[in-house]
This record gives structure tokens, C-alpha cells and sequence, in this order.
């Protein structure tokens, strides 16, 4: 692949998780037992989860002037992805209200603030290998990005609302959980549609017709919060890579897997060696 690589356009949150020893039910109070405050945001997860995988990787994305940006943006800079196309607003940068329970399984609910104010245009992300794009933020960034994308495009639809046809008819690979595939009408349209469904693996389909199917490597989960994020990184890659489906597939399984192993988003994603070592177990 050329030098441009991937561009995400995508969502920069700071995730506040807090861990529990089970979920609550409506109404109820659970008392946690801790608190961080860990980098997050489906755009700024993706973009990182991609670079570790080796490509070259730009972020667009919005943030505020406050001092979270700050801290959701550190191990994007530390790792040396492009945000030279990041924008500053006046709203606050994004937070991420996250629970973990002691099995892994997570709620997540997001404050967009600055996402909501992002905006793109073909400056930036004409030329790009790959164009990702996920619904954290506005439905206009997400048709600009579509419609001025030059390369592959990649829709994660989360979380779940109406995407246009014109979008869906634009996207190579559009990756959806299997709550999100059936709430979301029109996915036919794009060449291709990844279900994942958790520790039951994924399906990949084409016209509505299942061509390929993985599961994950067994791992001992303690944080799913990211996993999503790490299956289309790696989906992405093997798209660019030329990967048959089922690799591809059983790939972006294993790279899920592996970040449901560690606490928190973005330090979780898994490198490509690492991958190739579970999957070798």
C-alpha cells in the first residue's frame, strides 16, 4: 500500500470505567470498586488499532480545548499516528461513561461534545488507501467521508442509526455486532457486511449470503470494551493486505479476542505479532 494509508474519521472520547462486580439493573445502585480514566472513542480506538497492526494511519476528529483532550489524545501521539487533520472546538471533548463487571461484559454511554461539531471535506481524506468511518460522529462527516473517499470504504455503523443508501452503496465493508444488524435496514447494499457476535466469532456476508465465518481464539476476557474496535482494525488491514474472507475473518476474530484479555480501550489493542502468536497456539 502507498504512503497515504488509512484515514479514520472517527470519534476521540475520554473513557471514565468504572469497574463493578456485576451490572446494575434499572434503578439499581452498585457500589464500584475502581475508577480510570483511559483513552477511548470508536475513531481514535480504530486509528490506533490499525497503526499497530503497521500501516500508516491519519486521524480526523474533533476535540475541545480542555485539558481531556489532552489526555484522550496521548498514546495516539505517543504512537505516532497523523492528527495534523484534528480539529479544536469550543465544545468539550467527549467522555465515555463506561461499567466493566468481572466477566467482561461492559455499557457503554457516550457524551459527544466535540464530535458532534466535526466536519470533513476532501482535503481530508482524498488519496487515502482506506477511508473508516464510524457513527460517533455526525451523519454529515460520515456522507463527506463516503462520498470523498478515493480508496476502500469502511463503515463501522455504531452505534446504530439509519444510514443513508448512498453511504452503504459507497462501502466495501461495513462491520456491525449482531444487535446493530438487525436494527439497521438497507446493509445490503454495501459490498460487504461483517456480523460479530462476540465470544461466538462472526460472520462475513455478501448480498445477504453467508460466505465466510471465524471464531475466537478461547481467551480469559476482563474488558470487552475495545474489542469491536480491534476486529475492524484488523478487517481493515486485511482488506488493504488482499486476505482471502475466511483469514481476514478469522483474523480480525482473533485481534477481538485479544483485546477483550486487557482492562481499558486503546491499551488493550493488540500488535500484529501478537495476533500471529494466538492464532499459532
Amino acid at each position: 500500500m502507498g504512503p497515504v494509508g488509512v484515514t479514520v474519521v472517527g470519534s476521540v472520547n475520554l473513557d471514565l470505567v468504572a469497574t463493578l462486580p456485576r451490572l446494575p439493573d434499572p434503578g439499581e445502585t452498585v457500589i464500584a470498586t475502581g475508577l480510570t480514566r483511559v483513552p477511548g472513542g470508536k475513531g481514535a480506538n480504530q486509528a490506533l488499532a490499525v497503526h499497530r497492526l503497521g500501516l500508516p494511519v491519519r486521524l480526523v476528529a474533533a476535540v475541545g480545548t480542555d485539558p481531556e483532550a489532552d489526555t484522550a489524545l496521548e498514546l495516539l501521539r505517543r504512537e505516532g499516528v497523523g492528527l495534523d487533520r484534528l480539529q479544536r472546538v469550543t465544545e468539550p471533548t467527549g467522555l465515555a461513561l463506561v461499567t466493566v463487571d468481572t466477566e467482561g461484559e461492559t455499557t457503554i454511554v457516550v457524551v459527544p461534545g466535540a464530535n458532534a461539531a466535526l466536519r470533513v471535506d476532501a482535503r481530508d481524506v482524498a488519496g487515502a488507501d482506506a477511508v473508516l468511518t464510524v457513527l460517533e460522529v455526525p451523519d454529515r462527516a460520515v456522507a463527506a467521508a463516503a462520498h470523498h473517499a478515493t480508496g476502500l470504504f469502511v463503515l463501522n455503523a455504531a452505534p446504530a442509526r439509519p444510514v443513508s443508501p448512498e453511504v452503504l452503496r459507497r462501502a466495501d465493508l461495513v462491520v456491525v455486532n449482531r444487535a446493530e444488524y438487525a436494527a439497521l435496514p438497507g446493509l445490503r447494499a454495501a459490498r460487504a457486511v461483517a456480523v460479530t457476535d462476540g465470544p461466538r466469532g462472526a460472520v462475513l456476508l455478501r448480498d445477504g449470503q453467508q460466505v465466510a465465518t471465524a471464531a475466537p481464539p478461547r481467551v480469559n476476557a476482563v474488558d470487552g470494551t475495545a474489542a469491536g474496535d480491534a476486529f475492524i482494525g484488523a478487517a481493515v488491514a486485511g482488506l488493504l493486505r488482499g486476505l482471502p474472507d475466511a483469514e481476514l475473518l478469522t483474523r480480525s476474530c482473533a485481534a477481538g479476542a485479544l483485546a477483550a484479555t486487557r482492562p481499558g480501550a486503546q491499551p488493550s489493542l493488540p500488535t500484529a505479532a501478537e495476533i500471529d502468536e494466538v492464532l499459532t497456539r
